[in-house]
């Protein structure tokens, strides 16, 4: 079957490949590695190698899949594209190519017309299709990104006459069919991002979203690559759908031997029916592929460092008060905090619940976003200006999509709460959701953001989502549903924050680590990873994390002695060192501590501001040593001058001898002096292998430390140490 256009996409070490045939389907061959510049002979011979012939009982016409699977040109998958008009017709568009068009990186446009086979650098794609009968057109914007991520995200326009009811729009890539090895995420509140792995079965595999923001059991990325891939090998390839409402993410497999990872956002029946003239546009979804784990990691990590929502790699360290004062806002305790804060070097100051409205419990004052005469007499001033005088940052903790039943906006506008009828969905934390898809709701919310953002030099909002959105319906339409546009409100509200306060960052925490995605990541500049800050568990959710979101965008904080979450109890070092890869920070009540631990935690706080701009944009790192109670996280300066990487042991081995420490990224034959790195007190259990050479380390070259390796410690269970790496 001969290609009617073939367009040939690179960017940083990944290719793409788009080709339509002569039925009019867009298609992409190939995507993953890149494949170097391909000259028109050499596209033309890959038309050649990728064509399928026709066995037996095929379909007259033999099509690859199309980026919109589509039921018609005998695909038994998913369906991409899922609708109809009112009268039951529309529901198998035959959507073809009518036009295909190259974005350079100036904007300048160009048309790719039949016949053309040429490869483009730098370059994005807009493929036009449309069914004239059915009145629909659709629009596939494509892209290879920063870090060969390749974007995709689909526009769906009704240009018939009547209400178009869309029930799903989904893109699909293809993917090899020995990526038969399946890895993805799931969890709970306070164990996030746990992995699950398994080997792929003809059918669909199906992971929703359906609770109305990224939940605790997100799928992260649905990863599949040849058997036993790691951190450090086998090829794979992976799909993130950047979608902060409900959504789907899957991995087909069809007998007839193809093998698709898909995805889109996931619609409430009737939340979307297009009028004519009117488009919904669908999430991006980011597809990556590396040999390994790490490798695809750091792609996703380069391209977020592109954006413009990026944050500067200095991330001051943060002190968050919630675990030190929950609802007991006393000025004098308060002060107390800022003080100790600014001794040991923190340099951002967060406020959290507690200090508007009613909100004495959480029971009361969600949506009420005024300061609290009853416990701020004299407004936030007296406690703003003490952190800013001692030169720290101020931030400040909302919950704008929430409400209270106890609270004044939802005494005057019950119906700005949302429910798919006159009966309210299921209390969650005693709060319900805030239609901000109302125009005077979010005007109300913006209005009082805005106000404080004005008065006081709020510099960081920690924004807040305490509950799923089930029942998410708009009550001033009859209970329809609105999760959807509901979520883009909130987006909306937080650019023109943004927008209105230069230099505002928000964080976005979501019961701890629920709505992280890369959609968010273009909206905010931090997530809270997860409520639960015992180190122990801490180790694998961040490790995790990192395989989405970059460490500089992970707040990692520094807890108290004893876990207010499991109950669990660690030393300064363990909890500090666990807190080193992400964003650094702590939520501790310093009153209560300690000189030595003071004296301890200021030492980490030092050692993170000297090294921050390594551990913050460097390539990530992850292994498992021996049997994989012991685990290794590092990083490493993009130029491989240097490294810092972990050594935390989480569990007692039946092993004597744990094995070698493999130090990854380095440079071959450059020479690196390696040495363990203590802070303070000793880990405990700490026997040093003769290499330590009494902290002096040795010195051996890149491929000696990456495939030799240095014997690795011996450590107690949950304790960790630091292992310095510089090119000498």
């Amino acid at each position: 079957m001969k290609l009617t256009r073939t367009v040939h996409l690179r960017h940083d070490g990944t290719s793409l490949v788009l080709a339509t045939d002569p039925s009019g389907l867009p298609t992409v061959p190939y995507w993953g590695a890149d494949l170097g510049p391909l000259d028109e002979e050499a596209l033309a011979a890959l038309e050649d190698v990728i064509a399928r012939m026709k066995v037996d009982n095929d379909p007259d016409l033999v099509t690859a899949p199309s980026i919109l699977p589509a039921a018609w040109t005998g695909w038994s998958g998913r369906p991409g594209l899922v609708g109809r008009r009112a009268d039951g017709t529309a529901w198998s568009p035959r959507l073809t190519v009518t036009r295909v068009v190259a974005r350079n990186a100036e904007g300048g446009e160009e048309e790719v017309v039949e016949g053309t086979v040429r490869s483009l650098e730098g370059a994005s794609l807009v493929v036009e299709m449309a069914d004239a009968g059915a009145g629909l057109d659709l629009s596939v914007e494509l892209d290879v990104a920063a870090g060969g991520v390749v974007q995709a995200r689909a526009t769906l326009t009704n240009e018939g006459e009547g209400e178009y009811a869309l029930e799903e729009l989904s893109l699909a890539l293809p993917v090899p069919l020995e990526h038969d090895d399946v890895l993805d995420l799931t969890g709970r509140w306070g164990r996030e991002r746990s992995p699950q792995r398994h080997r792929a079965t003809f059918g669909t595999y199906l992971r929703e979203g359906r609770h109305g923001r990224t939940g605790f059991d997100a799928t992260g990325v649905l990863v599949c690559g040849q058997e036993g891939f790691d951190f450090r090998g086998g090829e794979l390839r992976g799909l993130h759908v950047a979608c902060p409402a409900n959504h789907r993410t899957y991995l087909d497999r069809l007998p007839e031997g193809y093998q698709v990872l898909g995805g889109g956002e996931l619609l409430m029946p009737g939340e979307v029916s297009l009028a004519p003239g009117e488009s919904y546009t669908g999430p991006w979804l980011h597809f990556v592929h590396g040999t390994g784990l790490d490798e695809a990691a750091q792609r996703l990590h380069t391209w977020q460092r592109s954006l413009d929502t990026s944050p500067s790699p200095e991330r001051p360290v943060t002190l968050n008060v919630w675990e030190a004062v929950y609802f007991d806002h006393s000025l004098p305790t308060l002060l107390r905090l800022a003080d100790l804060a600014a001794k040991v070097g923190i340099e951002r100051y967060v406020l959290d619940d507690g200090w508007f409205g009613s909100r004495r419990d959480d029971t009361s004052g969600l949506g009420d976003w005024v300061v609290s005469d009853e416990v701020w007499p004299d407004g936030l001033g007296p406690l703003v200006d003490h952190v800013t005088g001692l030169g720290m940052q101020f931030g400040l903790w909302f919950e704008p999509e929430m409400v209270n039943l106890d609270s004044d906006v939802a005494r005057a506008h019950p119906e700005w709460i949302m429910a798919a009828g006159e009966e309210l969905p299921l209390s969650w934390r005693h709060q319900y959701v805030l239609n901000l898809a109302i125009p005077e709701a979010w005007e109300h919310v913006h209005s009082q953001m805005d106000a404080l953002l004005t008065e006081y030099p709020i510099s960081y909002i920690k924004w807040d989502h305490n509950r799923d959105v089930f029942d998410g319906g708009d009550r001033t339409r009859g209970g329809r549903a609105s999760v959807s546009a509901q979520t883009r409100a909130a987006l909306a509200l937080m650019d023109r924050l943004r927008a209105d306060h230069p230099g505002l960052e928000i964080e976005s925490c979501s019961s701890g680590g629920a709505r992280i995605d890369l959609e968010m990541v273009r909206h905010t500049q931090r997530f809270w990873v997860s409520d639960d800050i015992d180190p122990h568990e801490r180790q694998s959710i961040v490790r995790w994390t990192q395989q989405l979101i970059a460490p500089e965008r992970l707040g990692t904080h520094v807890a108290s002695h004893r876990s207010h979450t499991t109950g669990r109890q660690h030393d300064v070092s363990f909890r500090a060192c666990t807190a080193l890869w992400g964003h650094m920070g702590a939520e501790w009540d310093l009153t209560s501590v300690t000189q030595d631990e003071l004296d301890a935690l200021a030492l980490w706080v030092d050692y993170y501001k000297k090294h921050r701009h390594t551990l913050l944009t460097g390539k990530v790192y992850r292994d498992e040593i021996g049997d994989a109670t012991m685990w290794l996280h590092g990083v490493v300066a993009q130029d491989g001058s240097e490294g810092v990487f972990e050594v935390a042991c989480l569990e007692r081995s039946p092993l004597a001898h744990q094995g070698v420490l493999r130090l990854p990224g380095l440079e071959s034959r450059s020479r690196y002096r390696v040495r363990p790195r203590v802070l303070g007190q000793a880990p405990s259990g700490l026997v040093a292998p003769p290499w330590f050479n009494d902290g002096e380390g040795v010195v051996v070259t890149g491929a000696v430390a990456g495939s030799v390796g240095l014997v690795a410690p011996a450590l107690n269970p949950d304790q960790a140490l630091l292992i310095e790496i510089e090119r000498v």
